[in-house]
């Protein structure tokens, strides 16, 4: 089943094995980023406790929660279209009761029951471990509203229970909320501080998904570059800690070489990177670890040195290429992908201009590129003008899109003729005698079948490509191979 990450793809209905005593049944879906799916996992483990099995079947539901994203309008806009597809079963099933959870909820909080009648309880991303109070409420009758956030991170103590997912790949958070206020963002307001998860607990549930049979995880955070724990409480507050705290905390490169050398036969994923928090000791410890994957995601969202002040961005363009210029150093073979801002207000030509240019300097492999979409709350919202024409930001966006389009294609070129070691993760939508899972970069790899199964480290050989799958044969498994 596919893990939706971005809002312009259908939401990701989520599912697990059933207990026996359990008697509700839950239906959950999932929409906007990783964190959303990771949360949802950790919904599922909490109402699990309270007699919810999860269904795939929207009719059956007793209860029905759709974790939303507010990123972009456009995201909100499809949560309420699938509220009106609720609305109709729950006319059918009177006792069927609707929650909306997540960033959505953080930023509508109870105004959200007057706009949407069938809401029944709304639950903010620190809230959930109150949901089988907030439930018992909506039992007696009563509308249910928790949106209050957190200082600490709140749901280290809690085992998600794994959705829907292959039993290969698996979320792990580590740090929540974000400090940078990017003008155009509502994530500071709908996640709050950044706080981070004890290196400890993030450890146990690592080893836990190995001894699972998982094979790859993918630590998870708004800004995962941020990552400092030194004993709990707010980043921002780290300066009040004692020097003894100061002197023993952990950082993001730190944990990384915990967690690759706790399970070096375990694949290590990261997101989301900021450029102007990542360091070259994280660089250093992706070089010196075979079993961190070769990739990052770092987000820049313009070219402009101009526009990334107006965003608060706090890089510059030449900055920004350094980076790039410091990860072909360290890991001459890494994968680099984007999120790209169209038309962001007072965005010009030029500095369009500047976004193509910066992209034809880091030939990324693949991209998410959007229209800049207004958010309420935010910087940019109160303060700038949405003065772009739609149909430059269109355009705008069609030239981001076609020229990522080709430096996918140029990317996914340089691996034919080698060979490389793919995770098989899952059955190829496109048929169903071959293998689809990816390589070290997070490229895709289609192959034939033949012995092999879900969870194989194999070195498959490239014979060919589209724009974005590698096609080839394999050729044995991977030293990686148990």
């Amino acid at each position: 089943m596919e893990k939706i990450i971005d809002e312009n793809k259908q939401g990701t209905t989520l599912i697990t094995e059933a207990n026996a005593t359990n008697t509700r049944k839950l239906f959950i879906e999932s929409y906007g980023c990783q964190m959303n799916f990771s949360d949802s996992e950790i919904v599922a483990s909490i109402l699990a406790k309270e007699g919810f099995n999860t269904t795939q079947n929207l009719e059956d539901a007793d209860l029905v929660l759709v974790n939303t994203c507010s990123i972009r309008d456009k995201a909100e806009q499809t949560v309420r279209k699938r509220l009106e597809k609720y609305n109709a079963v729950k006319k059918i099933n009177p006792g069927m009761k609707v929650g909306v959870l997540g960033c959505m909820a953080e930023r509508l909080k109870s105004k959200f029951l007057e706009e949407e009648k069938i809401v029944d309880l709304v639950v903010g991303p620190d809230a959930y471990k109150d949901l089988p109070n907030l439930i018992a409420e909506v039992d007696d009758g009563r509308e249910a509203v928790n949106v209050i956030l957190s200082k600490e991170e709140t749901y280290g103590d809690i085992t998600p229970v794994r959705l829907g997912g292959n039993g290969v790949t698996a979320f792990v958070s580590i740090t929540r909320g974000c400090d940078n206020m990017c003008t155009f963002c509502v994530v500071p307001f709908t996640r709050g501080r950044e706080r981070s998860r004890d290196p400890k607990s993030i450890l146990d549930e690592v080893n836990d998904l190995a001894a699972k049979g998982y094979k790859e995880i993918t630590l998870l955070g708004q800004n995962v570059d941020s990552y400092l724990w030194y004993g709990g409480g707010l980043k921002k507050d780290f300066k009040k800690a004692s020097p003894m705290q100061q002197a023993t905390a952990t950082d993001f490169a730190k944990l990384l070489r915990m967690v690759a050398t706790a399970q070096p036969k375990m694949r290590i994923r990261f997101s989301t990177s900021n450029p102007q928090d990542m360091t070259e000791d994280v660089l250093h410890a992706m070089a010196a670890h075979q079993n961190i994957c070769n990739y990052i995601h770092l987000p820049v969202q313009s070219g402009s040195t101009r526009i990334l002040k107006e965003m608060n961005r706090q890089h510059t363009r030449e900055e920004y290429m350094a980076l790039i210029d410091k990860v072909r150093e360290i890991i001459p073979d890494c994968g680099i992908s984007q999120d790209m801002i169209a038309g962001f207000p007072t965005e010009t030509e030029e500095d369009h201009q500047d976004t193509l240019s910066l992209m034809e300097y880091v030939k990324y492999d693949f991209g998410f590129m959007f229209i800049y979409s207004e958010r309420p709350g935010t910087m940019a919202a109160r303060k700038m003008e949405d003065d772009v024409p739609e149909a430059v930001k269109k355009r705008r966006l069609t030239e981001i899109i076609d020229l990522q389009q080709k430096h996918s294609a140029y990317r996914t070129k340089n691996f034919v003729g080698k060979t490389v070691e793919i995770l098989i993760e899952k059955e190829s939508r496109r048929s169903d005698a071959h293998w689809s899972g990816r390589n070290s970069q997070n490229t895709v790899a289609v192959f034939p079948k033949e012995h092999y199964k879900v969870g194989d480290f194999v070195m498959v050989k490239i014979n060919d490509c589209t724009s974005t799958t590698l096609l080839g044969e394999a050729v044995g498994y991977s030293e990686n191979q148990e």
